[in-house]
């Protein structure tokens, strides 16, 4: 009998690639931003209460007939002719038949065999600079599900004591971008799965098509994993790790699910064809159901919508309405910004582009910029095991805190417990640092007495100060900075310090 998926533990990364050469495919949902639902006049809108924003076509009632939305279609259009993909002339919609409780009609209206965008691809940059092509098989219209919330145990499905569905999201428009199967990435598979969904969520904001925000489930990605001997060419059975949404848990659910597979093999196991469950806190995948094929879901054309026709004048004239292509706006924020090829790349890698073009934006320089979001907020989003962009730390607010650094009203580790504060819900900057007093000590007479203080407790670091050692001055800053608890000048207290030493400073 064959072992089962969970019977063998994990090979390591490396072991893996000593045997099997990684395949991948993956499904990337993106919600629209329409005012309205893919076929309903019920708001298209995140966060209002359970339920609300729902109508009789939403919940499938009897003789409620869905008409289609015009601007979703101009959002797939657009989203595939940035994924270069060839627009067809005639597509319609499908009936796609399933049970379950976030599904009230008991189908999903999506496209089977005619979708409106296929046989594109997408140029992906990874890290280093070198580039992968991807291959598109389609994109195509359909619209969400709803939500569940399972209640008791860890808030999944399994342990549960019940669920809550909310259909505030059933009928939001998605356009789903399915892949061809990826090979010959090796070891650089994981980063690569990060690279694509990372470009694709790139392409949605630069069309203004989808907020994008994978906190809020904007963009979800299913990502696709098998192995196959090295060698051979004959693919072995995929997992698919559903609904991933962050760019750091794309690459590391492909990373585990290759480990994973490798291990099941080399124990002469059998991996089974399912979904897979993304669990963040452990990094590993958890079993879901058994992955249906589309025989199993009984397509067939959805009798209520007519098929659209899509004109060759049309198609053009949303091409021409198409912003610069992200590769090419990334070649010019580099050299606009003056970073060099590893900082760029630093920059991409960790997904900052929008929020450091958007803070230079509002006036700080690129340096700056970038020192902040590279930095102390990364670090700050590294100890919440969160993205950087997914913390509430608005461009205006970078801007503002790092202007109190150059006003000389706050020093660097001042900002750095203000941003904390902000982060806890205490305001804007300038409000902390009032009503928490926070500016540095700058006043002759506060400093003085905490500089005498630092001299004659340290009578060897003055003696070497006078001896010409002046870095030395740095042993005295420090017992000031404890002196005034971290908000001294440190400019002044060295200048202090020349001062009653009769030294020019």
């Amino acid at each position: 009998m064959s072992q089962s998926t969970t019977d063998a533990a994990p090979l390591s990364f490396e072991a893996a690639l000593e045997t099997y050469e990684p395949v991948m495919g993956f499904e990337i949902h993106v919600e629209l931003n329409t005012a309205t639902k893919m076929f309903s006049s019920a708001p298209n809108a995140f966060g209002d209460d359970p339920n609300t924003n729902v109508n009789e076509v939403d919940l499938g009632m009897p003789g409620a007939l869905p008409v289609l939305n015009g601007a979703a279609v101009e959002s797939a259009i657009k989203l595939g002719l940035a994924l270069n993909c060839q627009i067809a002339s005639f597509c319609r919609f499908a009936r796609k038949q399933y049970f379950y409780p976030d599904t009230p009609k008991n189908w999903q209206t999506s496209q089977y065999d005619e979708p409106i965008a296929f046989d594109g691809h997408l140029d992906v940059e990874l890290d280093d600079g070198e580039v992968f092509r991807i291959e598109i098989e389609r994109a195509h219209m359909e619209e969400d599900a709803g939500k569940l919330t399972h209640a008791g145990g860890t808030g999944r499905i399994q342990g549960s004591e019940y669920s809550l569905v909310d259909y505030n999201r059933a009928g939001v428009p998605l356009i789903e971008i399915v892949t061809k199967p990826i090979t010959g990435a090796g070891a650089r598979a994981p980063e690569l799965a990060r690279a694509y969904a990372t470009a694709v969520r790139d392409i949605v904001k630069g069309l203004n098509i989808s907020e994008a925000r994978m906190e809020r489930g904007n963009v979800r990605c299913d990502a696709n994993v098998s192995l196959m001997p090295k060698g051979s060419a004959t693919f072995g059975t995929r997992s698919e790790t559903k609904n991933v949404n962050s760019l750091r848990a794309v690459e590391h659910a492909v990373h585990y699910e290759i480990r994973r597979h490798a291990g099941v093999l080399s124990a002469g196991g059998s991996v089974v064809q399912e979904t897979r469950h993304w669990k963040e806190d452990s990094r590993t995948t958890s079993s879901g159901r058994p992955k249906s094929d589309a025989d199993d879901y009984r397509y067939f054309p959805e009798p209520d919508l007519v098929p659209i026709s899509v004109t060759a004048d049309w198609v053009e004239q949303l091409r021409a309405q198409l912003p610069e292509p992200p590769a090419e706006r990334r070649r010019r924020l580099r050299e606009a910004w003056g970073f060099s090829e590893a900082e760029f790349r630093d920059v991409v890698a960790a997904g900052l582009i929008d929020q450091i073009e958007e803070t230079v934006a509002h006036g700080a320089a690129p340096a700056a910029a970038r020192k902040w979001w590279m930095g102390e907020i990364s670090r700050l989003a590294k100890t919440r095991d969160a993205d950087p962009a997914a913390l509430d730390v608005q461009p205006a607010t970078v801007v503002e805190l790092n202007q109190l650094v150059e006003q000389g009203r706050i020093n660097d580790k001042i900002a750095r417990q203000v941003l904390e504060h902000h982060l806890a819900g205490e305001g804007a900057p300038s409000h902390i640092v009032t009503v928490r007093g926070l500016e540095v000590v700058s006043d002759d007479g506060a400093l003085t007495a905490a500089v005498e203080k630092a001299m004659a407790e340290n009578p060897d670091v003055v003696e070497k100060v006078q001896g010409g050692k002046l870095k030395a001055i740095g042993a005295l800053i420090g017992p000031v900075m404890k002196e005034t608890q971290g908000q001294a000048d440190a400019a002044k207290v060295k200048e202090i310090v020349l001062e009653k030493l009769g030294m020019t400073p």
